[in-house]
């Protein structure tokens, strides 16, 4: 696939068409890598994104009890001291 090099302010860069974004999953940023003569465009994936939003959501719906005791029958705190 050929495509234009274009002048944006004092810089330059490259449009991708809204098919290949979608296609590809890009959505704001891209790790771009160099390598023998050729570049490379990665998605990077923002796993943490929007976090804050979902707990609050969670403990709105009472859905943010743990899975499983943070204490355990046979755990033993005397070694501790």
């Amino acid at each position: 696939m050929e495509t234009s090099i274009i002048k944006i302010g004092n810089s330059r860069g490259l449009r991708l068409s809204k098919t290949i974004l979608e296609k590809y999953h890009i959505k704001d940023k891209v790790e771009l890598i160099l390598e023998k003569g050729q570049i490379i465009l990665r998605p990077i994936e923002s796993p943490r994104k929007n976090w804050e939003e979902k707990f609050k959501e969670m403990a709105n719906n009472n859905d943010d009890e743990p899975l499983m005791n943070d204490v355990f029958e046979d755990e033993n705190f005397d070694e501790w001291n």
